[in-house]
């Protein structure tokens, strides 16, 4: 995880116990505040942010008070906390874990810009704070990790723009464009370049830029013209790229750093989701 690109990871002991906090502010997104949290006996006092929060629940359960109406919530469930929204939240009845992410305004707009290829007529909210979703909380959650794990910078603004995409569909006031157009140009030249640098740290913005369409418009003409994500598309060459040097007998380790990933056991994770077996397995077999 580079210091130039996420600011470091606290992780805060706020009581005895299981009771943790993990708070980072990840600049490849705006500068945005992050959070991974467990809480015992822990209950913040009412107060609001500047920003949106936005988060699900992982486990246990959370009685939270959101301008003035209690919400019981668990897993499966997302808060959707607009900004100066006062509110409070602790445990219902034993340990909770959950994941929040704090956008500003001017993100959120800025993506929605992105994704609907069109101005958006006044400010984004959303009408209800809490609410169950499981699909989109399981994903919200996955994408959470991924941050959190050192994601990428391509990863990490794709699963972004991809998740911001949905929530904001389905559960704000925001009329999200759904738009066809691609540009089969930007995709191509995407595509070049991700073959010539994708061990490198490539970040959508700049694919982006260099193709001379938004991230998003970027993610839909790619998806049209090669049936992947640029992300996925870039993982698909680095898994290609490290069973030729495991097959030479390169070590995981080395090959993990060579092909670009954050570190040994994403590489392996990365690895055996695609290939059923771990890196050191197929060197096993392949020498």
């Amino acid at each position: 995880m580079s210091n130039a690109l996420i600011q470091p990871i606290e992780t805060i002991a706020v009581a005895p116990g299981n009771e943790t906090v993990r708070f980072w502010r990840d600049t490849r997104l705006g500068g945005m505040e992050c959070m991974s949290a467990s809480f015992v006996t822990h209950r913040f006092s009412p107060h609001s942010h500047e920003s949106f929060g936005i988060g699900a629940m992982e486990t246990g359960r959370k009685v939270a008070t959101i301008r003035g109406v209690k919400e019981y919530s668990r897993p499966g469930d997302l808060y959707l906390i607009n900004p100066e929204a006062i509110h409070d939240g602790g445990p219902y009845d034993g340990c909770f874990r959950y994941r929040m992410i704090y956008p500003d305004t001017s993100f959120l707009m800025r993506l929605m810009e992105e994704v609907s290829d069109r101005p958006l007529r006044g400010t984004p909210f959303f009408p209800q704070q809490k609410l169950t979703d499981p699909a989109l909380a399981e994903a919200f959650l996955e994408m959470h990790r991924r941050l959190e794990a050192g994601a990428g910078t391509l990863e990490a603004e794709e699963a972004m723009i991809c998740i911001m995409a949905s929530l904001m569909a389905r559960h704000s006031n925001v009329l999200v464009n759904r738009p066809v157009a691609v540009s089969s140009r930007a995709a191509e030249l995407a595509r070049e370049y991700i073959d010539a640098h994708f061990c490198e740290d490539i970040a959508l913005e700049d694919l982006a830029a260099m193709a001379e369409v938004s991230r998003a418009h970027l993610i839909r003409s790619f998806r049209k013209a090669f049936h992947i994500t640029p992300h996925a598309y870039q993982t698909h060459l680095r898994i290609r790229r490290a069973k030729a040097l495991l097959r030479r007998g390169e070590a995981p380790a080395e090959t993990a750093f060579q092909c670009g990933f954050a570190d040994q056991a994403h590489f392996t994770r990365t690895f055996k989701a695609v290939n059923g077996i771990t890196p050191g397995l197929y060197r096993s077999r392949a020498l």
